[in-house]
């Protein structure tokens, strides 16, 4: 196979200034809504990319648990490779890729740990499995065998029963914006692109080539 072949010609839609709202989170809302309506497996699939004090960057997928206008929140361990980096370096950027629209959405800004009550609350609407989890697995940590996880389970199964308590080394981040840019794909790979920059209270809206 021939990758450099391999090429897609984009058409559904487009993105023009006249079609999209003032504000950068409605414009969001807008297209997460397109997005939930298109049935999209794991709609609120992210990368999530983060970098060490020295800027080695990194980058994975995590889930979006929610957003508003303050910005966009997922969960984690706090002693996690991604929470380690993001101790030492606070930017961030998140990318949702929705192909069965032809669209990506690049987010920039700072992230922040979010209150306890908020973790809490989200911990407690995890599934049973979910919550030992977080308990069991040391993130981002070599471990011997799969056998250390078992264990773990077994062991914190066996310590909080059907009551797990919400770690205090896991808990949510928010991406507070401060750039939104919108990605629509065209024809000829001269794709739409719009970015919105946070100016105090406001958006400015820019179209960047493609």
């Amino acid at each position: 196979m021939n990758i450099a072949a391999i090429r897609k010609e984009y058409k559904l839609k487009s993105l023009l200034e006249s079609e999209v709202a003032a504000d950068a989170i409605e414009q969001f809302s807008i297209w997460w809504k397109d997005a939930l309506d298109s049935n999209i497996d794991e709609v609120n699939a992210m990368t999530v990319a983060t970098a060490s004090k020295e800027g080695i960057p990194s980058a994975r997928v995590v889930l979006l648990k929610g957003f508003d206008e303050h910005g966009f929140v997922f969960f984690t361990n706090y002693h996690s490779a991604k929470g380690q980096e993001i101790a030492e370096n606070k930017h961030a950027s998140l990318l949702f890729f929705w192909k069965e629209l032809e669209r990506q959405v690049r987010i920039n800004g700072f992230l922040e740990k979010i209150d306890d009550t908020a973790n809490d609350e989200y911990f407690k609407s995890r599934p049973y499995g979910s919550q030992i989890g977080a308990w069991s697995s040391p993130q981002s940590k070599v471990i011997e065998n799969r056998d250390v996880l078992d264990a773990n389970v077994e062991k914190y199964q066996a310590q909080f029963g059907n009551n797990v308590p919400r770690p205090t080394h896991w808990g949510g981040y928010i991406l507070r914006p401060k750039s939104i840019e919108f990605w629509q794909g065209r024809t000829s790979r001269l794709h739409d692109r719009l970015k919105y920059s946070l100016e105090g209270n406001n958006w400015r809206i820019e179209r960047l080539a493609p």
